[in-house]
């Protein structure tokens, strides 16, 4: 099974090795899709975690004991419907496909969050700003 979510760390934690503990420990597939750690900040990471559903559980039981606190990647990405025009810039720009068009004759774009890394990319190329990252 493969997961991604997000992952807030706070200032008193950003330094300590807690997704090293959790591939130890858990034995999980941790893919890295995005990260802004700084020093004595608040800081978020994104990742993919693939394994066992049980022991994904177990994993995301640490990081909260950990202090981490875990959003689903799709509260980070967001499109805004009603802004859209579905010239499909965005698709060109996408990495993971997860803005792609539906329909040709109609030029639908489609945004779907559970292909999406967060890595931004859509953001600064939607001509109505209709992509949006919240950072909570």
């Amino acid at each position: 099974m493969k997961k991604k979510i997000v992952l807030h760390f706070s200032k008193a934690i950003w330094d300590k090795p807690i997704i090293y503990r959790l591939i130890k420990k858990f034995d999980l597939v941790v893919n890295i899709q995005k990260a802004n750690v700084l020093p004595k900040q608040e800081s978020f990471m994104v990742l993919e975690l693939d394994g066992d559903n049980g022991v994904i559980t177990k994993g995301l039981d640490f990081l909260i004991e950990c202090g981490v606190r875990i959003d689903p990647i799709e509260q980070r990405i967001k499109r805004d419907e009603d802004r859209c025009t579905h010239c499909g810039a965005c698709t060109a720009i996408c990495p993971t496909g997860s803005l792609y068009i539906k329909d040709r004759s109609t030029m639908e774009v489609v945004f779907d969050s559970q292909l999406c890394s967060g890595c931004e990319l859509c953001v600064p190329v939607c001509p109505p700003h209709a992509m949006e990252i919240h950072i909570y």
